[in-house]
């Protein structure tokens, strides 16, 4: 049994839609310590690394460590039935296995929906020596990023120790943006190795796009030709990161 209280249903809806990017179903693991997801797309090529600790919650009372599936988009149907400054509780029915949501403001009203098979899968945390780590703002870098997307569907990236540059090109139009360091866009960069990898900018602009409702900063990491690792500075505790493998052209 478990039942935890949001006090803020925005800050839970916008976790809710960052995770749906990704999975439709959701297998959320739920200790005494908090609540935590990872989990890879269908096609694997992304994944999404999720932490909210306990003190996040209003109420946060377990039990025991459970394992709870959940289909994302019937649950953010009934998150944007709250207001932003309204209470969510999320609850099990033992007797019907059923996830029960009620949300508390002007009048409460209570939900219930069905819980799915669990996934048994255990998704590790990928190993990588990360040569580059940029830290921007979101802002910047969804603006940087839809710039590319005027040329081409996928974009590279780049780094040496004064500049990240972003360079995409398409059959008819080509655009590089370039980020120096210190630039407002760009609050730090710190450089071990030059490297460059090019990335899908539909997994990148749905991430960024969804994650930035939840966090102002953002933190890359990445080596030549390796999976880029995104870091998503929440505004109170807790931890949201993708990873997305890169493409590799052939020369």
């Amino acid at each position: 049994m478990f039942k935890l209280k949001v006090s803020d249903a925005k800050l839970l809806r916008d976790m809710a839609t960052a995770i749906s990017i990704l999975v439709d179903e959701a297998t959320f693991k739920i200790d005494p310590d908090g609540l935590k997801l990872r989990a890879m797309d269908p096609s694997r090529v992304a994944m999404i690394d999720f932490e909210w600790p306990k003190t996040i919650f209003q109420e946060f009372n377990v039990d025991e460590p459970t394992k709870i599936c959940l289909n994302i988009s019937e649950l953010l149907k009934l998150l944007k039935r709250a207001g932003k400054e309204e209470c969510v509780e999320l609850s099990l029915d033992e007797k019907t296995g059923r996830l029960q949501v009620t949300i508390t403001g002007k009048y409460s009203r209570n939900f219930t929906m069905p819980t799915l098979d669990a996934s048994e899968e255990e998704v590790p945390t990928p190993k990588i020596n990360f040569n580059i780590k940029a830290k921007t703002t979101t802002q910047g870098l969804s603006q940087a990023i839809e710039d590319a997307q005027l040329v081409s569907d996928h974009v590279r990236i780049e780094a040496e120790p004064e500049k990240m540059t972003l360079s995409a090109s398409g059959d008819l139009m080509g655009a590089t943006i370039t980020i120096q360091k210190g630039n407002d866009a760009l609050l730090d960069l710190e450089v071990k190795e030059n490297a460059k990898a090019t990335f899908s900018l539909s997994y990148l602009s749905e991430i960024i796009k969804a994650a930035s409702a939840t966090s102002e900063i953002a933190t890359l990491e990445f080596s030549t030709d390796m999976p880029v690792k995104i870091d998503f500075q929440q505004s109170k505790e807790g931890k949201l990161t993708f990873f997305l493998a890169p493409r590799i052209e052939s020369e």
